[in-house]
């Protein structure tokens, strides 16, 4: 079996002394996969493994494999979405994966708000309450994301967030609340599109 075989076959069982065992046998192996372009890493297949520990370990030795974007345009992050004690590890060995921007020009934000996953979101916006203001290739903020989505409690969580946030400068926070999108749209119009009135008295 390859290196590569063999460190995957590690990666998805976790286990870290095959890691170094295929490390000893092959030490520029995490080079060599950081110098593909676009690539799932061992992080990328960790992640989806759910092997937290295993991906932190290959983060610590190879930093850089951590905000490299697969052939489908994701991070390590951005795959981990789903799984909020993954995901707040991860942030944990480099809180600025929380920028890393994947397809589309999403991050782990957008990301979250589009899913619903409220209880992620509102750590996201507690640890890195700046970072509301990131936007997607088409000029959308995370408050967008959800309610094109229809998610109505991730939009009350945002725009509660950008409330607190923004308490003392309420014209921030306002053009937050009235950001347009490359189509002219804020959050309170596609939120009218997708026949959720309940949120308009929120502007």
């Amino acid at each position: 079996m390859t290196s590569c075989g063999k460190l995957r076959e590690a990666v998805k069982a976790g286990n870290i002394d095959s890691l170094y065992a295929v490390i000893r046998k092959d030490p520029y192996i995490l080079d060599r996969i950081d110098q593909v372009p676009f690539i799932d890493t061992p992080v990328h297949v960790a992640v989806t493994s759910g092997q937290d520990d295993f991906a932190v370990e290959v983060m610590n030795l190879k930093p850089s494999l951590a905000r490299k974007l697969n052939t489908d345009g994701y991070s390590p992050i951005h795959l981990a979405i789903q799984n909020e004690r993954m995901v707040l590890r991860l942030l944990e060995i480099d809180k600025d994966l929380v920028r890393v921007k994947g397809r589309e020009g999403y991050t782990p934000l957008h990301c979250a708000a589009e899913q619903g996953n409220l209880r992620l979101l509102a750590q996201l916006l507690v640890d890195y309450p700046e970072y509301v203001r990131d936007v997607t290739i088409r000029s959308e903020t995370a408050l967008h994301i959800a309610a094109k989505n229809n998610k109505l409690e991730a939009v009350q969580v945002l725009a509660q967030s950008l409330r607190r946030t923004y308490f003392y400068s309420s014209s921030m926070g306002k053009k937050l609340l009235n950001w347009k999108d490359k189509d002219g749209n804020t959050a309170l119009h596609v939120a009218a599109y997708n026949n959720q009135p309940q949120l308009l008295p929120m502007g």
